[in-house]
């Protein structure tokens, strides 16, 4: 017995403004079709399309942890500019104390800044997926 050919051998030709085109074109890559045939296949079928959808409030989530992440580099950064200045100046006793002092405050701070970006780079690497 001579196996049943179900390829695709027919063709449908029409003709789009390029509006059209586009307008269709946006449609098949915002589904999971693969292909604009695909996508056209479906819709003229009447079968049903998924389309891929993005919820806004992670859209949103991760434009904070990018602003986040910024500023927390922005503020080590001007932590550490801080603390080299005063470490240049040795002229007045109470700088010298106060480094002293300021030493195990800078590695909380720094180490603080470091757990927060290790944990925005964690739920970003999630997301992402």
């Amino acid at each position: 017995m001579k196996p049943l050919k179900t390829g695709k051998t027919k063709w449908l030709h029409i003709r789009l403004t390029p509006a059209q085109h586009l307008i269709i074109k946006s449609k098949a890559e915002n589904s999971t079709c693969g292909k604009l045939s695909e996508y056209a296949r479906y819709i003229l079928l009447d079968k049903p399309v998924v389309t891929k959808v993005r919820n806004a409030s992670l859209d949103d989530l991760m434009t904070e942890l990018i602003l986040l992440r910024k500023e927390l580099s922005a503020i080590g950064n001007n932590y550490n500019q801080m603390i080299r200045k005063l470490n240049s100046l040795s002229f007045c006793h109470e700088v010298k104390t106060w480094l002293v002092v300021s030493q195990s405050i800078r590695e909380s701070v720094t180490d603080k800044i470091d757990l927060i970006k290790l944990r925005v780079n964690s739920i970003s690497e999630i997301w992402l997926q």
